[in-house]
């Protein structure tokens, strides 16, 4: 399964580090010159490149057997031994990778999760948020902000979902990468809420069935049904065969845009309805209002933004909805409006202690 299944910590004990971290973190701006603090910000943009060539490199796959000096590194990699040694230097400054005493170069626990066959690998989404495209489209930031529109489809001639459909390569490095962050939040996720509950799941826009799977793995006593398009589910019932679930979840295709299946007690979107724009999202609302059950629950799991002024990942993420997909993240508030527009009440909030939240919902 795509967890390790590991602990989840007390929600209580990480908002109390979360919130030690940042009052830390806005102490050392307000005691350093403003100019000092806002070029630590900026260079930091360099410290990303350096993971992504790290990445590129396969310097933490290298290392997987053991430690290795400069020479044997650089034989491994296929790297300059004197570049790499630079690199090397600023990533080990920042705990990535270690150098010990006798030169040898070793893993971290933040080098683990650069090598590309751990339970939890984020290789390939470090590898995508460098990619050229990526890193091309956010140089672009100001004519986003300045237009309010997205700038994938002036820089290439189509949306960004159509482009990763046709650059299969490109598009095969972004379903890895959104899948293995959606490993992040499993655990936190199955500690959070019970999915147990519901008799039929059915997994809208649910990909290869990452979360589906894991959940029926959990809750043997629910049938799921993975839905998404054609060309995405095509490899899903060998892989439910493999994992002994077909005989508990059915495969069907579509767009989430005209249908959806029906007979469902509990219907998935995942990281889905911030992918849109706003009248796109409630296309994507009435055609769950129109299919669904009106006894069946429908849950959201997406981050929700605070209302004060603290650090949040959703305020990356819904620039990167700006500039890509032009999409948004929205606090609490403004999904209870924005579902009750479309036709549904917002029952309750479900924290979890990674950046999603499970929104219950139902028809109104």
């Amino acid at each position: 399964m795509a967890s390790n299944r590991s602990k989840v910590p007390p929600q209580a004990l990480l908002r109390v580090i979360e919130f030690a971290r940042n009052s830390m973190a806005g102490l050392h701006r307000r005691l350093v010159p403003g100019h000092i603090a806002l070029l630590e910000m900026i260079v930091a943009g360099f410290l990303t490149q350096a993971i992504h060539a790290a990445a590129a490199l396969g310097v933490a796959d290298a290392l997987a057997d053991g430690p290795r000096n400069g020479a044997e590194l650089a034989r491994a990699t296929g790297a300059n031994e004197d570049a790499l040694h630079r690199l090397l230097q600023l990533l080990t400054s920042h705990g990535i990778f270690a150098r010990r005493s006798d030169g040898k170069y070793t893993l971290t626990p933040m080098a683990q999760a650069l090598r590309r066959d751990t339970s939890v690998s984020l290789r390939d989404t470090v590898l995508f948020f460098g990619s050229p495209m990526h890193r091309n489209h956010w140089t672009h930031l100001v004519d986003a902000v300045r237009t309010g529109e997205t700038v994938g489809t002036d820089l290439d001639g189509m949306s960004f979902f159509d482009y990763v459909r046709k650059d299969r390569e490109l598009g095969e490095l972004f379903d890895r990468a959104m899948t293995s962050i959606g490993t992040l939040a499993t655990e936190p996720l199955f500690a959070a809420y019970d999915f147990g509950q519901y008799g039929t799941i059915v997994d809208v826009g649910g990909g290869q069935g990452t979360l589906l799977t894991e959940i029926l793995s959990r809750t043997p006593t629910s049938r799921g049904i993975l839905f998404d398009l054609p060309e995405v589910v095509a490899s899903a019932p060998a892989r439910l065969a493999e994992l002994g679930l077909a005989d508990r979840c059915t495969v069907e295709s579509g767009s989430f845009f005209e249908t959806v299946p029906k007979g469902g007690d509990a219907y998935i979107l995942k990281h889905i309805i911030h992918d849109w724009s706003d009248d796109k999202a409630k296309q994507i609302l009435h055609t769950l209002r129109e299919q669904m059950p009106e006894d069946a629950t429908l849950l959201l799991i997406e981050l929700v933004l605070p209302e004060d002024n603290r650090p949040h990942p959703g305020k990356f993420i819904d620039l990167e909805m700006l500039i890509n997909v032009g999409g948004r993240e929205r606090t609490e508030d403004q999904y209870r409006d924005f579902l009750a527009a479309s036709g549904f009440t917002l029952v309750r909030r479900i924290p979890t202690v990674a950046p999603d939240n499970v929104l219950e919902v139902r028809p109104s």
